[in-house]
């Protein structure tokens, strides 16, 4: 019997620090424990070798592989360093719309909670309540609410609100709290030997779009990317990820349509050769856990998930 699996993490963000408003959110300190980990009880590989592997039969057990998502600039000034301290590899899936400036909707509206004056954020005018924010307990509650009152809402919609809700609180952030990457910090990332992957322009939730508005968005990130590192990319990312809710058959059919050679979801399992294996809809893990033994515990957990029935 081949016990041979594949185990995908997904991160977004290394702080260079811990923060008091997310506590859960990985910093410098943490992703390097987490990276000594999964070295010493797993195999850490490149995701397209893991790929191949996977196909070909001779993927080792517990194989595991490291991703990003969506572009921030701590992927390249804290995240990569510590990849190459320790010979590990890791794939970024960009959502390309961002870079050079860019401000992602959800971080528009995180910036504004945390710096809006206490005790309460008023935005009735929008729609969106009165949040007490007297505490961080109060903050953090405020921003997943408000996060999860926006995220299915049109594009353009959420990224208008967010940007209100910015205004209300005080104004924007200034150039030095700027998140995403540059396109010299891209290419930076591919020069070192990391895989890059599409991931849209604007990070929309593909099944809230019309057919030709989402093939556009996969189209045109994929197009961006390629100018900018002048090279192929054929892995792709569905922006939030959850099967059957985030996208559908259709989406899947775009991105096999479109080139790319194989695609991550978000919905928690793990990959394992056989004719049950959908190259288009690999599933992948989130690692919050802060301590050693459950950090791998989660792990060891998830390799006994069944992901969603690709029926």
């Amino acid at each position: 019997m081949n016990t041979a699996s594949l185990s995908i993490l997904i991160y977004h963000r290394v702080l260079a620090r811990p923060d008091p408003l997310f506590p859960g959110e990985v910093d410098a300190r943490l992703f390097e424990r987490q990276l000594r980990l999964l070295k010493y009880f797993f195999t850490p590989l490149p995701l397209p070798q893991a790929l191949q592997r996977l196909q070909d039969g001779s993927l080792p057990p517990r194989a595991a592989c490291i991703t990003f998502d969506d572009g921030y600039a701590d992927n390249a000034q804290i995240a990569l360093p510590l990849l190459q301290k320790h010979g590990l590899h890791a794939t970024f899936f960009i959502a390309s719309g961002y870079l050079d400036g860019g401000r992602m909707w959800n971080d528009c509206l995180i910036d504004a909670v945390r710096r809006a004056p206490a005790p309460r954020l008023d935005l009735r005018e929008l729609g969106l309540d009165c949040w007490p924010i007297g505490t961080l307990a109060q903050r953090s509650a405020a921003i997943a609410a408000l996060l999860a009152k926006l995220k299915y809402l049109p594009c353009r919609q959420r990224q208008a609100l967010s940007e209100q809700v910015s205004l209300r609180a005080g104004g924007w952030p200034g150039r030095e709290t700027e998140p995403m990457l540059t396109v010299a910090q891209l290419r930076a990332l591919h020069q070192a030997g990391m895989q890059i992957g599409a991931h849209t322009v604007r990070h929309p939730i593909l099944s809230a779009l019309p057919e030709r508005q989402a093939c556009q968005e996969i189209v045109d990130g994929k197009t961006q990317l390629e100018q900018w590192l002048q090279t192929p990319v054929d892995l792709f990312a569905y922006p939030n990820g959850k099967r059957d809710r985030d996208y559908g058959a259709r989406h899947v059919a775009m991105v096999r349509e479109l080139g790319f050679t194989a695609a991550v979801a978000t919905d928690w399992g793990a990959s394992r050769p056989g004719p049950q294996l959908d190259l288009y809809q690999l599933p992948r893990f989130t690692p919050w856990d802060r301590g050693r033994l459950m950090f791998l515990w989660r792990l060891r957990q998830n390799l006994r998930q069944t992901p969603p029935d690709a029926s």
